[in-house]
């Protein structure tokens, strides 16, 4: 039998009034105005008008980030403290988000769990935006009849994790772009400034420092070959970009690497201990057992080199082995860290001791990303001025010695 042709969507927008007469606006996608009505009908709305948009002017469909998420946890668990029921949370959440796609999402959810669904199986059909540990701790509160002290435990993870993803990216962010201004600064000035002095120069008459010489003859091959340049730095961002996405061996090379360089690996080793303490005494605390925690703690970590390490560190704790032994023979994690777990197995209180971990390492990345900082704002103005300067005095050399002559 042949396939069924696809239904093609549009976008609509819609204005209405709720059950208690407040008027109300939004959009939505459907393959049709009648579906479009029947959906909000269905929702509590009364339809006032649905009008197509046209593709020209349609917004375009705004990506769900992490830290949307984070917050959308954080909602959840602040409504479920307040005694709103769940189906209405989502509701309340889904209706006020700025982002459409997120609540979209949401509403979506919430017809799931209406269509007699579970949370954390209504949360587990969109596992892009929400992960097996997210999954497994609603479900851990579901059954425990704990769902809103579970969320309130996601939502500081979250939030934590959020946190400290920034202070990564900022530390990452800043030699960046100093790599980068740098760059751009030193082929405005070949391509464009040079030439003009070079033009000055040819009447001279008279031989060029070696200097000049060597930022002329650099402005040349810039002028003649900026083509040439600018595709094989395309090229190697684009390679370096799909390596990193298709080959697991040049992403365990790249972190290696990383984790090596000065300062900044320093911040991505402490981060990625922070994540694995941080991740580990939330699913301990929820009762999800180390074995199966582990699973999810590794995926966290945010580094394939501690991935793996704490992926075989699983597989040794399955066999009977105590979590503080595998970490030292993983020879990886810090011996701080270590000997915290080791007294949290040994009191049985390995969540709270994990915690005091990931608060302790979380702040040691705060202050190295800080310290990073005030670090590099003189370095990138030490960088240009260099870069600048050295540009600037190659110029002005003949000048100086053509003045000298006279």
């Amino acid at each position: 039998m042949a396939n069924a042709p696809a239904v093609k969507e549009h976008q609509f927008r819609w204005e209405g009034t709720d059950r208690k007469g407040n008027r109300i606006k939004g959009e939505r996608v459907g393959p049709s105005e009648h579906f479009i009505r029947l959906q909000l009908r269905r929702d509590g709305i009364n339809p006032i008008f649905v009008r197509k948009q046209s593709a020209l002017f349609a917004k375009r469909k705004r990506k769900i980030t992490s830290a949307e998420i984070a917050i959308f946890m954080r909602q959840m668990a602040t409504m479920m403290a307040a005694g709103v029921p769940l189906v209405q949370s989502l509701e309340i959440v889904g209706r006020g988000h700025d982002n459409p796609s997120l609540g979209e999402m949401i509403m979506a959810i919430k017809l799931n769990i209406e269509g007699g669904s579970s949370f954390s199986e209504s949360l587990g059909k969109f596992p892009l935006h929400f992960d097996d540990l997210v999954v497994n701790l609603v479900e851990a509160g579901e059954k425990s009849g704990t769902l809103e002290a579970l969320l309130d435990k996601i939502a500081t993870y979250k939030e934590k994790t959020e946190a400290i993803k920034k202070k990564v990216k900022k530390a990452l962010t800043y030699p960046t772009a100093v790599i980068v201004v740098a760059f751009i600064v030193t082929g405005i000035l070949l391509y464009f400034v040079v030439p003009q002095f070079q033009d000055l120069f040819q009447g001279f008459g008279a031989d060029l420092p070696a200097f000049t010489l060597m930022v002329i003859g650099l402005s040349k091959f810039v002028q003649s070959f900026w083509w040439m340049i600018a595709l094989i730095i395309g090229g190697s961002v684009f390679g370096l970009t799909f390596a990193h996405k298709r080959s697991r061996a040049f992403r365990r090379f790249l972190d290696r690497v990383l984790l090596k360089v000065p300062v900044i690996g320093d911040i991505l080793y402490k981060s990625a201990v922070a994540r694995f303490a941080r991740t580990l005494s939330t699913m301990f605390a929820a009762g999800v057992p180390l074995v199966e925690a582990m699973e999810s703690v590794g995926k966290a970590a945010g580094n394939i080199i501690f991935t793996e390490a704490i992926l075989k560190m699983r597989d040794e704790v399955a066999t009977g082995q105590q979590l503080n032994f595998t970490m030292q023979q993983a020879n990886l994690f810090p011996n701080m860290a270590t000997q915290m777990v080791q007294i949290g197995e040994e009191s049985g209180a390995l969540d709270s001791m994990c915690a005091k971990v990931a608060d302790f390492y979380e702040a040691e990345v705060d202050a190295l990303v800080d310290a990073l900082s005030s670090l590099l704002e003189p370095m990138i103005m030490a960088v240009l001025g260099v870069v600048v300067g050295g540009l600037v005095v190659a110029m002005y050399l003949p000048i100086f010695k053509l003045g000298q002559a006279i």
